[in-house]
């Protein structure tokens, strides 16, 4: 199941918070729980938060009303990362897209996780349909 994938690569960025470098090897010892018909897409959304890091940071900046990045909890700043790198970078439709968002932070974030999830992705997803993300 894709929710398994995205809480194991949602590990993965955290870990790799502290220890650089450790993201990979996090999300390989998840491999066995991903199981083989999702590790691409794990495998593949870890790269692209990774990869896009700077791009996600910025435009999660300019949406966080009142709040930098850097004021974002660690976990609800990779939620928010995984979130808009899936809405910008692949095929996964925005509402399932913002509904996962915020089971993971439901299950992983701080007490306002959820509405700000949710609120910068709804808002970043209506750009895009509008053709105005950026």
């Amino acid at each position: 199941m894709r929710r398994t994938a995205r809480e194991a690569v949602l590990k993965a960025l955290y870990r790799g918070e502290f220890l650089p470098g450790s993201m990979e090897e996090a999300l390989g010892e998840e491999k066995r729980r991903i199981g083989d018909r999702d590790w691409p897409f794990a495998s593949a959304l870890l790269t692209g938060v990774r990869d896009h890091r700077d791009e996600l940071d910025r435009l999660i900046h300019l949406r966080a009303e009142g709040w930098g990045i850097d004021r974002l909890p660690l976990v609800d700043r990779n939620i928010l990362r995984m979130g808009v790198y899936e809405l910008l970078h692949t095929d996964t439709p925005g509402e399932v897209v913002i509904n996962e968002a915020v089971e993971l932070a439901k299950a992983y974030g701080s007490e306002h996780a959820p509405a700000v999830v949710n609120g910068i992705l709804d808002r970043l997803w209506k750009e895009k349909k509008g053709g105005h993300a950026a």
